[in-house]
């Protein structure tokens, strides 16, 4: 009983004192063989998108990386962490082509930072970086396969208010 006394005291002290779980990037195992190698600089914008495999090599990558905290298969805002179907949500309102394009260029800068270099908040870690974890092919590709899903949910919530 007291060594449970004791455990559970510092559990609680070190939560009061804000020690928090240190989470580590992980490298997935993917095979991204049949996307096109991209190099170490990383690109300035998505060259995957409309790339039919890179939607599966991101479903399976996202699905070992990032649904820990975002959510299995990108499919729920239930998840403790951001729901990234919404990362491109305010481009997919865009009708002139030309903005659109500006808008996903700066979608994907603020994908390609934050998966490269985490989020860290007042001192206190939300995302590990990647950098070192996922290369630019596995990274692309997840966004790809979260714009896919991202759609799908749109085109459902559509369908669902058309009833």
């Amino acid at each position: 009983m007291r060594k449970t006394l004791f455990f559970a005291l510092c559990a609680g002290l070190l939560l009061a004192s804000g020690a928090q779980a240190v989470e580590t990037a992980n490298k997935p195992v993917v095979d991204d063989s049949a996307l096109p190698r991209l190099g170490k600089v990383w690109r300035e914008t998505n060259p995957y998108r409309g790339e039919a495999a890179a939607f599966d090599i991101g479903r399976s990558a996202y699905n070992q990386t990032c649904a820990r905290c975002h959510g299995a298969d990108a499919a729920t805002n239930a998840a403790p962490a951001p729901d990234l179907r919404n990362l491109d949500r305010g481009c997919r309102r865009i009708q002139n082509p030309l903005t659109k394009e500006h808008c996903m260029a700066d979608n994907d800068a603020y994908f390609a930072k934050t998966v490269q270099n985490g989020k860290v908040i007042v001192g206190i870690t939300h995302m590990p970086p990647w950098r070192d974890a996922l290369s630019q092919e596995q990274a692309w590709a997840i966004q790809v396969f979260i714009e896919g899903q991202a759609k799908a949910a749109a085109a459902k919530a559509r369908a669902g208010a058309g009833k």
